[in-house]
Order: C-alpha cells, then structure tokens, then sequence
C-alpha cells in the first residue's frame, strides 16, 4: 500500500464542498481542513505508484474550487497505535 498526503489549496468560500468532493474520491481515504497554509490535506491511499497519478493528477486536481496541489508521498508509518498492538498480549489492565 502506497500513502500520500496531498496538501491542497482551495477557493476558500468553497473548503466544505471541495473536501466532501475529494473524499468521495475513490483512492482518498480522508480529508482535513487544515489552519495555516494549505486549506485541506487528503491521505491518498493505492496499491502502486501508477494508481497516485490517476487519483491526484485525473481526479483530485480537477476538482472545480482547487487551485494547487503539493503531494508527499511516504516511505514508512510510524504510529503508536500500530506498536502497542503488535506487543499487546490482550490482556486488560
């Protein structure tokens, strides 16, 4: 599985309806609304690189109120979540 975060920037009269439309995206498995300065970042999620170009560059860009995308694409998940379940033995505390 491949993730990106596309850092978004919109017609700021429209962030609501951009971000309901690119999380209906197929490929994008959510998005924020952000302070500073990008309005949105979506979390791409395909199963190889090829997939990002249809998600990002045929669908996500075209969506009407965007107007510049940036995408950064990871190498690895670091989560504390995922730790403690990997060394959990199920045990209540």
């Amino acid at each position: 599985m491949i993730t990106a975060f596309v850092l978004i920037k919109t017609d700021a009269s429209r962030i609501p309806e951009a971000a309901q439309e690119i999380s209906e995206l197929e490929g994008i498995s959510e998005v924020y609304s952000v302070t500073g300065e990008w309005d949105l970042i979506a979390i791409a999620r395909v199963q190889k690189h090829e997939d990002l170009a249809d998600v990002i560059a045929d669908k996500l860009s075209k969506v009407s109120s965007v107007m510049s995308t940036t995408t950064q694409i990871s190498f690895r998940a670091y989560s504390q979540h995922d730790l403690d379940a990997a060394f959990s033995l199920g045990f209540d505390h």
